[in-house]
């Protein structure tokens, strides 16, 4: 298939289903009603992911039958997504019931041999996922990454554009290891966001929704497991460094403060990153380009020692956390009250 006219499709899809939901989100009920944690303060259309998502599966189906017949379930598993990301959108669903269109997803996926087995070797030790746990295993990595995602949808371009950096990745992998999947569903990914992201980037005309961050999180966590075939789980870890950071970051601020680590709160690194400039664009630049340096890491170090690798990572994580610390600045002042009062 030709990987160009795939992508150019994709994108005129993209495009012109965008589009035509911008023009009809308000008949539709798909809308943005601004809210505490808002970075935008106008009501405004959203499920941009239905537009975008669609032309993903549209368009292998128009161009190459054989592809979309070989890879059925792979695209069986998005539509489950996307569904769950629509119903998300229009009706504002619970998390439990996310939770069962992921788990039914994933099952598609276990069922046709795309799993993890193996978390890599460590001190010339593979440590392997016994057999009965692989399915637990796998649902829990993409539940938790497909979450991950949709956390980091917080400011205009800013998910679409770290997804991109991601499917350019994985379309790099695949062509040095001629994975057809790898190649095709990320070359349609980077089509179908290049038009969404024509929309998205502020100002943005229209937002992703759950429709499209869910079914994002769930497409990369389910080409990272492809990828295991080929790199070290640990440069996966890099090549979704951002989302990964913001999550477990977020999480572990929360249970400092006794709340809950599901609570939601604006203490996500674009949050806080958005504070230092009040500016949107500079703080999604800034994100894209610790995304494309985290990539590029990965990319790198695909063979790598896992051990080696896995200590870098969590180094990064140390500093992340260290550096995205807003408590710092208040414990400052603390500080130096304390010293006036003192004198």
């Amino acid at each position: 298939m030709n990987i160009l006219l795939l992508t150019f499709l994709a994108f005129v899809l993209s495009f012109l289903g965008v589009f035509l939901l911008i023009r009809y989100a308000q008949k539709l009920g798909f809308v943005d009603i601004p809210n505490a944690r808002s970075a935008h303060t106008d009501v405004m259309p959203r499920s941009a992911g239905l537009g975008f998502v669609l032309a993903v599966l549209l368009t292998p189906l128009l161009i190459d039958t054989a592809f979309f017949m070989e890879y059925y379930y792979v695209f069986l598993s998005i539509l489950i997504i996307l569904i769950a990301g629509v119903l998300d959108d229009k009706y504002d669903v619970s998390p439990k019931v996310k939770f069962i269109f992921i788990f039914a997803a994933t099952l598609v996926l276990y069922f046709n041999n795309i799993e993890i087995n193996s978390l890599g070797s460590y001190f010339g030790v593979e440590i392997v996922i016994p057999g009965f746990l692989v399915f637990i295993f796998t649902f829990f990595a993409v539940a938790g990454f497909t979450n991950a995602l949709n956390l980091m949808d917080g400011l205009d371009g800013l998910a679409g554009s770290i997804a991109m950096v991601m499917f350019v990745s994985f379309f790099a992998i695949g062509w040095v290891h001629d994975d057809v999947l790898m190649i095709n569903l990320s070359a349609l990914y980077i089509g179908a966001l290049a038009a969404f992201l024509y929309f998205n980037w502020n100002p943005a005309k229209i937002f992703m929704g759950d429709s499209g961050s869910l079914a994002l999180g769930f497409s990369i966590a389910l080409l990272s497991i492809q990828s295991l075939r080929y790199v070290e789980p640990t440069a996966v870890l890099f090549l979704l460094a951002l989302p990964i950071f913001d999550t477990f970051i977020v999480m572990r601020r929360r249970i400092q403060r006794g709340l809950s680590p599901f609570e939601a709160d604006k203490t996500h690194l674009h949050h806080l990153l958005y504070k230092v400039k009040l500016h949107v664009k500079f703080t999604t630049v800034m994100l894209i380009c610790m995304q494309i340096t985290f990539s590029i890491m990965g990319y790198q170090m695909h063979s790598a020692n896992n051990t080696l690798t896995l200590i870098l990572f969590v180094t990064f994580f140390y500093i992340f956390l260290n550096l995205f610390d807003e408590r710092l600045r208040y414990r400052e002042k603390e500080k130096k009250n304390t010293l006036k009062r003192r004198s």
